[in-house]
């Protein structure tokens, strides 16, 4: 929320995963913020919040976007547009419990659910 004013998106994808949407919520959010501030990202996605709080894509970006076994990284090009946002942003990433009782990720299944229904119909 900002100055009071709330802004909800979402959207579908058949062909994809579900790592790769939920990078994809992230920076979709994030491109709405026109101006840089700080932002708190509440996600139940260890693949994305631990990216960060425990300093994988730090070590990805050193060894070149790969992993600590000597793989690529999966989904490379999206991690880079999120890492982007954090030159911008000051950005804080919040784990939460997958289907608890958090206002922000009950929403955000709703919408979910909302958009693949839609996109069903």
């Amino acid at each position: 929320m900002f100055k009071g004013v709330k802004k909800e998106i979402s959207g579908f994808n058949k062909n994809t995963t579900n790592n790769i949407m939920e990078l994809t919520a992230v920076i979709e959010a994030l491109r709405l913020v026109k101006y840089p501030c700080k932002i708190r990202i509440y996600s139940d996605s260890a693949y994305v919040v631990n990216a960060f709080l425990q300093g994988w894509i730090y070590n990805w970006i050193k060894k070149g976007w790969k992993t600590a076994d000597g793989g690529l990284v999966k989904n490379k090009e999206l991690w880079e547009q999120l890492y982007s946002f954090t030159k911008t942003h000051e950005i804080e990433f919040i784990k939460v419990k997958g289907h608890s009782d958090n206002e922000f990720n009950n929403r955000c299944d709703e919408l979910a659910r909302n958009a693949i229904l839609e996109i069903g119909s």
